[in-house]
């Protein structure tokens, strides 16, 4: 199995979309005489299955606030919390492997690598998880393409419960869609479990040993590696820019959704009802108790078209002043309530 680093000139690479553009460009463009290993380490992100709503998996003011990223997957599955605390592992194997669909084989190499640190009651449950006493470890997922088995897992080491229970915490007051939506499981961490003498180990550490065990060598330099020339890494930019890094890709692919939220406001009770295409306003409502003297319509026509995002939303009401329309509420106001922040105490 050849080992495929996510190294530029050296250093590792962190950037949450080309991790993933790395990947896609190896299934697609490099066939090689063995199966593949990549393992990848990231800033901050929140990765979503290629089927899911991004609206309805993510806070995105916390994802705001703490400069964390959303990555849309090309496999599906659920969404799941990456950082730079935790290791995840991609594989390409060869389309005649019988691991496809079976995720305990997946698994099976990692359960014993984690059972000769000390890690015990590791049991791959449900449809793709590994768990740990009973709490999630690792979720994974796989897809077949170009006659090549594309799988992968993350391995929670030191998990950031907080972050991870704030961002995937969606705080949109009603979302009406057909997006498969992630399984909230209990979620644990692997280094309580490790054997005594493995505790101080560093993610480094532990990447290098589990990199080892899943190649079946020794030390890490015997891997048999596949070093990406500047060509490829013209290629994974490429597909960084165009489809991981890119807003569309994220937010818009998917189709259709609709939500609605009610607040009350010092100025009276605010609802708004949106219908959304590709994560952009296709048609909005404005309802409630407020005094204004021009009509409301003005505003809504001014959103409608806009990305579901602050700075566009902020940048389509400029020309406004929200004074006329419903009294003492301020543009930022309207939209951090339009994206179901909350920033109104009453």
């Amino acid at each position: 199995m050849y080992l495929i680093e996510s190294k530029r000139d050296g250093e590792w690479i962190y950037d949450p979309g080309v991790a993933m553009a790395l990947q896609e460009y190896v299934k697609d463009h490099i066939f090689l005489d063995d199966d593949v290993l990549f393992p990848y380490m990231m800033q901050p992100a929140v990765q979503i299955g290629k089927f899911q709503n991004a609206y309805e998996e993510i806070n995105q003011p916390y994802m705001d606030e703490h400069d964390i990223k959303i990555i849309r997957r090309e496999t599906g599955g659920g969404a799941i919390y990456l950082d730079d605390r935790n290791m995840s592992f991609c594989f390409l194997f060869n389309g005649n492997n019988d691991i496809y669909g079976n995720y305990t084989r997946l698994y099976e190499p990692a359960i014993k690598a984690l059972q000769k640190l000390g890690v015990v009651n590791l049991e791959q449950k449900g449809r793709n998880d590994l768990v740990l006493d009973g709490k999630k470890i690792s979720g994974a997922a796989m897809t077949l393409q170009n006659g090549r088995i594309y799988a992968g897992y993350s391995l929670l080491l030191d998990p950031n419960y907080e972050a991870m229970v704030s961002v995937l915490n969606p705080n949109q007051k009603k979302i009406e869609s057909h997006g498969i939506q992630s399984v909230r499981s209990r979620v644990g961490s692997i280094r309580p479990y490790l054997a005594t003498e493995h505790q101080e180990m560093t993610v480094w550490e532990f990447t290098d040993y589990m990199i080892c065990q899943l190649l079946e060598i020794d030390d890490i330099s015997q891997a048999k590696r596949y070093e990406l020339t500047s060509k490829d890494w013209a290629g994974v930019d490429k597909i960084a820019a165009e489809k991981y890094n890119n807003w569309d890709w994220n937010y818009g692919r998917f189709k259709q959704f609709e939500y609605r939220l009610t607040e009350r406001f010092s100025i009276g009770t605010i609802s708004i009802g949106l219908s959304i295409e590709h994560a952009k306003i296709a048609a909005i409502q404005i309802t409630g108790d407020f005094f204004g003297t021009k009509d409301v319509k003005e505003v809504e026509e001014a959103l409608v078209g806009e990305r579901l995002r602050k700075a566009d939303l902020l940048k389509s009401l400029e020309m406004l002043d929200l004074i006329n329309y419903f009294g003492k509420l301020t543009k930022e106001e309207l939209v951090n309530f339009m994206l179901s922040i909350p920033t109104v105490e009453v």
